[in-house]
């Protein structure tokens, strides 16, 4: 029915890209701010602030509706904890971590590659077919990553010297992927219930962390720019991101969905040019036609199945 009124009405037909093109464009200012900031805020304490405050923020609006979905949330404690733990404690503090030893640019191109690694990870855990030219597409955007990775430099896989930020990214990203896998088991319960029990339980296991971080290595100090920081992470990235993909992807279906993934390089790159002074090189051009010719390839042979 939502699919025939936004195609009865020319006015809302632009909705569901505009809608999903927003978290991309906030995802990419995680990426960019991370990096911007990584002198003024640990890694640990900016992920354990980000997931804390967007509890606060979204715990009055969904107040109602977590007591009346509590029962469902204790029944399906297990599936919830793991969620809260892959896609919400583990991804962001790897990406923050990440962005210590890696551009931003690096970071948002390899970021693209989590489509092809949810369909991976698919592929074992639930045996789903997979076309040929789908599995082309994959490996195209596995390629465009590796390149990345590399630093169009065959010469580094002798060596081995990856750049540590770089494979921490790509954790983050497989951390992600099988979070996203795992959403297929994601027990029945309100939308706003389901994020605001999995942003507390994140902010929740890394709290030890945090604190551990804030003892031994370094505080969080909380200036002007360090609040503006985690309030844009809390909520751009997070809580309005999440909406608009949940809701743009409903609008359209998850395998068109699935290509805004790779407007993150895009923006990313604009942003790190802009206010990081970082160069767009080579390889990262190449990289980033390989990732999107290739998701291209697997949406277009997926959207007809």
């Amino acid at each position: 029915m939502q699919s025939t009124v936004i195609s009865q009405n020319p006015a809302a037909s632009w909705l569901p890209y505009f809608l999903l093109t927003v978290p991309p464009l906030c995802w990419a200012g995680n990426i960019v701010l991370a990096r911007g900031v990584i002198h003024l805020i640990p890694p640990i304490g900016f992920a354990f602030w980000r997931w804390a405050v967007a509890f606060v923020i979204l715990a009055p609006l969904s107040w109602g509706r977590v007591r009346r979905d509590w029962p469902t949330v204790i029944q399906n404690w297990k599936i919830l904890v793991a969620l809260s733990l892959l896609g919400v404690a583990c991804f962001n503090t790897l990406l923050y971590v990440a962005v210590h030893t890696t551009t931003a640019i690096n970071g948002a191109l390899i970021q693209t590659t989590m489509p092809a690694i949810i369909i991976l990870i698919t592929l074992v855990a639930f045996q789903e077919s997979v076309r040929f030219l789908q599995m082309a597409g994959v490996m195209l955007c596995i390629l465009g990553a590796s390149l990345v990775l590399l630093r169009g430099d065959l010469s580094t896989v002798l060596n081995l010297s990856f750049a540590q930020g770089d494979l921490l990214m790509l954790l983050a990203v497989i951390s992600y992927g099988m979070y996203t896998v795992l959403l297929k088991k994601r027990p029945d319960m309100h939308a706003m219930s389901f994020l605001t029990v999995t942003f507390g339980a994140g902010a929740l296991m890394l709290a030890p962390f945090y604190l551990w971080e804030a003892c031994f290595r370094e505080p969080v100090t909380f200036t002007r720019d360090v609040v503006l920081s985690i309030v844009y992470v809390a909520v751009f990235p997070s809580i309005v991101a999440y909406f608009c993909w949940n809701r743009g992807t409903e609008m359209i279906g998850p395998n068109r969905a699935g290509l805004f993934i790779n407007l993150v390089p895009l923006f990313a790159s604009i942003m790190a040019m802009i206010w990081l002074n970082e160069s767009l090189k080579l390889f990262h051009v190449v990289g980033m036609c390989s990732i999107v010719a290739g998701m291209s390839m697997f949406n277009r042979i997926g959207g007809r199945t």
